[in-house]
This record gives structure tokens, C-alpha cells and sequence, in this order.
């Protein structure tokens, strides 16, 4: 099945580094953020949950449960985590799903037969607290993910889930946003009272609320 924005992201019960779970008790309230690897003890993978880790202070400051998934069983993902702690110099302390029969692969739409049709492609989609799936991105084989990109996202779905705007291209956090074009002229001066700058009528920036 096709995942689109705005579904609810499939619930499932797999075992994990953790132990068994069921996906959506596990996410409780949280965001979560769930990225697939095509294979364990593989150089880009390796790399990715490493820079994942790394960011651990990151997601928890955003309320974000991470977990990966491989088709690998767990005692394989137990000692791909020893390589990751000494090649990356950091300690996988988030979930690896064990999905060795594939259900969360097909469930996710994680198999695309033209590119492999036994690996998961590299595969990010970022869930809100009510379930729903709000980003979905894949990467090729090749070329590992940029997860500054996803926090990025995933600041702007957070903001823009509180107040009525959107961010511009390549924004980043502490810098200007753009007023929502459903709220007219007369709500924006109550919603942003300090004022804004209209570049044109539909472009009008604002301060990021705080």
C-alpha cells in the first residue's frame, strides 16, 4: 500500500531491540520519526543510525521517539550496534525494528521491486502525536540521509501546528516565517501585533512566534 500524507501510519507488532512492541502504544503521545535500512553492516546504514544517535538530545528536546528497521533479525542488529558504538563513536540508544518476514516493509510500502526486491529502500516518515503520517522521503542505496533536513521538517510541522504559518524555503529555526495566506490582513494584526513585512499581497513575513 501507498502512504500519503495525512494517513494514519499503519500499526503493527514486531520484535525490536527492545523487545516486542505494538507501534502506536509504543509512540504513546510523541512524534516519532520510524527510517528504514536496506540491510545491516552496510557502510551508508552504518554511517546514518550512528548521526541518528548522535542527535538523541535533539529529538528529545522535540517530544520525538526515533526507531529504525532493518530486515535483519535482532541479535543481528545487537551486533551491528558494537560496530556503529566503535565506528561512530555513538551508542544506538533507540529501537531497530527486527522486520525479517517483511510486515512492516509491506505495510510502509518499504519494498520497491525495481530498485531491489528483497531490501527496504531508505525510507523517513515523520508521525504526529495523533498518528498521522506528516513527511514521507526516500533516498537511494547510495546516498545517506541528511537528518538535519528531518529535524529541520520537523521544527517547522511543530511551529506551524501552533500558529498560523508556513516557513520558506531553506528556513530555519529563529529565522522569519510566512503568514498563513487563510489569515487575512485584519487576523494577522491580532495574531502578530509587532507587525510584518508584505513583499506581496500572498507573501507577507512575520518574526517567528515564539
Amino acid at each position: 500500500m501507498s502512504i500519503h500524507l495525512g494517513d494514519i501510519a499503519p500499526d503493527f507488532e514486531q520484535e525490536t531491540t527492545i523487545g516486542r512492541i505494538r507501534f502506536h502504544e509504543w509512540l504513546g503521545d510523541s512524534w516519532g520519526i520510524l527510517f528504514s535500512h536496506p540491510k545491516d553492516f552496510t557502510p551508508v546504514c552504518t554511517t546514518e543510525l550512528g548521526a541518528v544517535a548522535k542527535l538523541a538530545p535533539e529529538w528529545a528536546k522535540r517530544g520525538t521517539k526515533v526507531i529504525g528497521l532493518s530486515v535483519d533479525p535482532v541479535g543481528s542488529h545487537a551486533a551491528w550496534a558494537a560496530d556503529i558504538a566503535d565506528t561512530q563513536g555513538a551508542t544506538v540508544d533507540f529501537p531497530i525494528i527486527a522486520d525479517a518476514d517483511g510486515k512492516v516493509a509491506a505495510l510502509y510500502d518499504m519494498i520497491h521491486p525495481a530498485a531491489d526486491p528483497k531490501v527496504t529502500v531508505r525510507t523517513v516518515f515523520i508521525i504526529d502525536p495523533a498518528k498521522k503520517v506528516r513527511l514521507t522521503v526516500t533516498y537511494p542505496p547510495s546516498a545517506g540521509r541528511n537528518f538535519d533536513e528531518i529535524l529541520r521538517v520537523l521544527d517547522s510541522l511543530q511551529l506551524t501546528d501552533r500558529h498560523k504559518v508556513t516557513t520558506p524555503a531553506n528556513w530555519r529555526d529563529g529565522e522569519d516565517v510566512i503568514i498563513a495566506p487563510s489569515v487575512s490582513d485584519e487576523q494577522a494584526r491580532t495574531l502578530f501585533p509587532t507587525g510584518w513585512k508584505t513583499l506581496r499581497p500572498y507573501l507577507r513575513l512575520v518574526a517567528q512566534p515564539r
